[in-house]
């Protein structure tokens, strides 16, 4: 029988936030697959975990994965561990778990840390939506691409970033999206913890002063729904109304119906609409 791939989830810091399922599974494991083995013996030396590890990271895990997939075959069991948090959130593991499951290898997850759900938790933003960006693409059209995306983005946004490159994504996210409200977490979960919540503008004239230093995410507020409203209102304004209907109309929209579009477009009630449209007559 094949072996089993347990994705288990690792502290982002705090040595303390593991499970027991997990330190289980890594004592009982044949083989631990981690992003950076001189990382990681400091955690398996902490909980005086003996089992023996092999490097999986992101230069070679086309060839590593297909590797450890062969070794699943014959019935060895893998934990995948990344440096920090859960694996195949922005990091390799995804590629082992797509060989794995074109290879019919069972994969199961040990849920645990993740700090862009820690993040999310903290900002004092809307959690009820949100999407998780990991860090912008490092090509400029890519990376503009995805800026144009996040500027229509009504949900919150999850973004992380290195502290050598935090000012000018601020900088970026701020010509974008406009000065928009943000949180900014690093050192999550460990003694010197920091969730600063501010805006672009104040964040950049706070790092004007302060060196970044440590991993960030950053928390981005959606476009608000009074925002777009707004925004529809003065686009619908330029138009007549005639122009307006006629746009539903040749979408075979009735009459009626087209007139309560046309009047929520423009924040206006359908009775102006019509007494409009029967003033024209």
């Amino acid at each position: 029988m094949s072996g089993t791939l347990y994705l288990c989830a690792t502290p982002i810091g705090n040595l303390d936030d593991i499970t027991f399922r997990v330190l289980n599974t890594l004592k009982e494991v044949d083989l631990i697959a981690a992003e950076d083995t001189r990382h990681s013996i400091k955690l398996l030396n902490h909980y005086q975990i003996k089992t023996p590890m092999t490097s999986y990271h992101e230069f070679n895990k086309y060839d590593k994965a297909a590797e450890l997939v062969e070794k699943l075959k014959k019935g060895v069991t893998v934990a995948l561990i990344t440096d920090a948090g859960t694996p195949g959130i922005s990091d390799p593991g995804e590629e082992l778990v797509k060989q794995c499951y074109e290879a019919g290898i069972c994969v199961t997850s040990l849920p645990g840390p993740a700090a862009c759900i820690t993040a999310l938790t903290l900002s004092g933003l809307p959690v009820k939506r949100f999407c998780f960006e990991a860090f912008l693409p490092a090509k400029k059209k890519e990376r503009q691409w995805i800026l144009e995306e996040l500027k229509k983005e009504t949900r919150t946004m999850i973004i992380y970033e290195a502290p050598h490159h935090l000012i000018s994504t601020l900088m970026e996210l701020m010509a974008a999206l406009g000065n928009r409200r943000i949180t900014i977490c690093k050192e999550l979960t460990k003694r010197f913890e920091q969730v600063f919540r501010t805006s672009f503008k104040e964040a950049l004239e706070y790092y004007d002063k302060e060196t970044p230093k440590g991993e960030y995410v950053i928390i981005i507020e959606g476009r608000l729904f009074e925002e777009i409203q707004e925004e529809n209102r003065r686009v619908w304004e330029e138009r007549s109304i005639e122009e307006h209907m006629e746009y539903y109309l040749n979408q075979g929209i009735s009459k009626k119906e087209a007139m309560k579009l046309v009047s929520k477009d423009r924040g206006v009630s359908r009775r102006d609409i019509y007494q409009y449209m029967i003033d024209l007559i």
